[in-house]
């Protein structure tokens, strides 16, 4: 007797592939930003945003027919605790957000390693020192603290949460229409990125950062990669979930109860009275 199937292949590899090309495109604006003297990025960051935001678009366009395209564990939680998301699917699709990411990061090695090596010899630095890690997952920046990145993160999630429950939002009439939506959630990422990113590097996404995480892991960054400094290996993986969870909850306390166009439908809902005499 044949168990039916509460998720299909087709979901799993189409989140895997979503995150595949963020990472593919992600990280190789990073290793631009850090590997090159000059880098062609370094007084132009707001490009290094943009590549990332044109890197979920293309994700978006290309699998969210199959999968709804959620390529990040904050999202789909989120999404199962407010949107009515199949919880049988949350691990699942985490995991298979997480092996892109794994494998995205294995593109980009094999592109830029070369360059990575000699980044890392004329800089006298190591893999297993941490050398060019920034281009492969996330660490504090100037004068942050894991902790203070934890807080950092929570808050960067759930803004990005924010802005994707409003965009994809049935009842919010501003919502962009003719398939736009992918193009805006993809702006969200590059101006939370533009405005926000220095403090450590804008996460923002737990298979964003664990996939190339583990990849580095095993291809010579050792304990720089896990648990890296100050075990930080956790918080990009910690802080977005609990972000999502708190960016959902904001949209549906503060704008979801007033949206006109939801009033309207339960007013429609709601039988006539019989009129009095």
């Amino acid at each position: 007797m044949k168990l039916p199937l509460f998720v299909s292949i087709g979901e799993l590899v189409s989140e895997a592939v979503a995150v595949f090309i963020i990472i593919a495109f992600g990280d190789s604006v990073a290793a631009m930003y850090t590997l090159y003297a000059p880098s062609p990025y370094q007084q132009a960051y707001w490009g290094v945003c943009i590549a990332w935001g044109l890197a979920v678009t293309i994700a978006i366009y290309t699998t969210a027919s199959v999968s709804g395209c959620h390529a990040n564990p904050a999202v789909t939680l989120a999404l199962a605790i407010y949107r009515k998301f199949s919880w049988k699917k949350v691990v699942p699709y985490c995991i298979a957000q997480t092996v892109g990411g794994f494998f995205g990061a294995g593109v980009v090695y094999l592109l830029y390693s070369p360059v990575i090596d000699h980044f890392n010899d004329i800089n006298h630095l190591t893999r297993a020192g941490g050398g060019a890690a920034g281009v492969f997952f996330t660490h504090p920046g100037l004068a942050i603290t894991p902790m203070h990145a934890f807080s950092d993160q929570i808050i960067l999630t759930a803004f990005l949460i924010f802005g994707i429950f409003a965009v994809t939002e049935q009842y919010n009439e501003q919502a962009p229409g003719a398939n736009f939506g992918a193009v805006i959630i993809g702006l969200i990422v590059a101006v939370i990125g533009a405005s926000m990113g220095y403090l450590e590097a804008w996460a923002i996404n737990p298979a964003r950062d664990f996939g190339p995480r583990l990849f580095c892991f095993f291809t010579g960054w050792g304990s720089s990669a896990l648990p890296s400094p100050d075990n930080y290996w956790w918080i990009p993986i910690v802080a977005p979930l609990i972000g999502g969870v708190v960016g959902g909850l904001a949209y549906q306390l503060l704008i979801h109860p007033f949206l006109p166009a939801r009033l309207r439908a339960l007013d429609a809902q709601t039988p006539s009275q019989p009129s009095r005499l």
